[in-house]
């Protein structure tokens, strides 16, 4: 299988053939899928992350939380579980483990709080589910899954959302809940130094957490949860919750979790638009994903996405010092990397 560092290597979009696209396009098709396979690939958040800037004990949690939102996602599809089931099984460890800006330990907004959003789909039916501004339910992502299953709506907002969450017996948590000190800290430091564009010394949360799944049936599934930007206004909404920006998951092309400026990867659909070429132009997901990444970066944005494709090929793509990631497919062993260069 392709290595961590080559699936997730910055690149510019590349012309293929015709006979390479259609190629590309057959192999991208349902039906030339090994049913019995499953793929699940996750990131917890793209930025400057160099080794200088983290300590070997943050390095060990960061890898362990990895590693467990793998085995937690794996599990669900080596017992034959749907992708859907996965990705939200994946995305919660991630949002309880306060090394990760989602759930406990995510970034604060201007005021000192945290305001939590996510979002899930899934590719069979392309139903979706989508929440934002969520201050007291202790998994977002499970939320938005709850949302997606009942009812006509899509996304939910604010009280109304928790609200939803107490409707259907979601866990509620004190706001005080997601709030560590070692974010206060940042916080304070952010504020000190005039805002988002300073420069801070030592690592710093960012993007999202997400997964995206090929289960063994052959659909996909993807899933993403966030904090936010540290110190963000509050009522601010990335992509992370916004269905074809952060999210987004169709068996007929492949599911996509994003990471990164929000605020450019809605402006370049970005999610969306990697589905789109690979449905129509045959591209595969590295040269998909490079694509949208490249469209995104021209327009001042950084991150990455994570992408698998219908035939559980994984794909990383980000134009960052790193991007915290995990692939583990059927049968092969873990492969979990924090820096570009891994």
């Amino acid at each position: 299988m392709t290595g961590l560092k080559e699936l997730g290597m910055k690149g510019l979009s590349m012309k293929i053939g015709t006979f390479a696209a259609a190629l590309a396009l057959f192999i991208a098709s349902p039906g030339a899928a090994d049913e019995a396979a499953w793929t699940l690939v996750i990131h917890g958040g793209a930025g400057d992350i160099t080794r200088d800037q983290i300590s070997a004990e943050k390095d060990a949690l960061l890898r362990a939380g990895l590693q467990r939102a793998l085995a937690a996602g794996g599990d669900v599809l080596e017992r034959g579980g749907t992708a859907v089931e996965a990705v939200e099984a994946a995305v919660r460890i991630l949002e309880d483990d306060p090394n990760f800006n989602a759930g406990r330990g995510a970034v604060l907004t201007e005021n000192g709080t945290a305001e939590l959003d996510a979002s899930i789909m899934d590719g069979e039916t392309r139903r979706a589910g989508a929440v934002t501004v969520v201050t007291t339910t202790r998994n977002p992502v499970s939320l938005a899954r709850t949302i997606m299953a009942h009812g006509k709506q899509v996304m939910f907002a604010g009280p109304g959302a928790d609200a939803q969450a107490r409707r259907f017996g979601l866990e509620q948590v004190d706001p005080s809940y997601f709030i560590t000190e070692e974010e206060k800290d940042w916080l304070r430091k952010h504020q000190k130094a005039s805002g988002a564009t300073a420069a801070l010394d030592g690592m710093r949360k960012y993007g999202t957490v997400g997964a995206v799944a090929r289960d063994q049936r052959g659909h996909l599934a993807a899933a993403t949860s966030t904090g936010g930007r540290m110190g963000k206004p509050s009522g601010r909404v990335g992509d992370s919750p916004i269905i074809g920006a952060g999210t987004y998951a169709d068996d007929r092309a492949c599911a996509v979790s994003a990471t990164g400026m929000g605020e450019y990867y809605i402006r370049s659909a970005a999610a969306h638009s990697i589905c789109d070429r690979m449905r129509y132009l045959g591209e595969g997901p590295k040269v998909a994903a490079d694509a949208v990444q490249a469209e995104t970066a021209a327009l001042g944005g950084t991150g990455g996405v994570i992408v698998v494709a219908p035939d559980g090929t994984p794909a990383l793509s980000f134009n960052t010092n790193g991007m915290m990631r995990g692939v583990l497919r059927a049968g092969k062993t873990p492969e979990i990397a924090l820096f570009g260069d891994e």
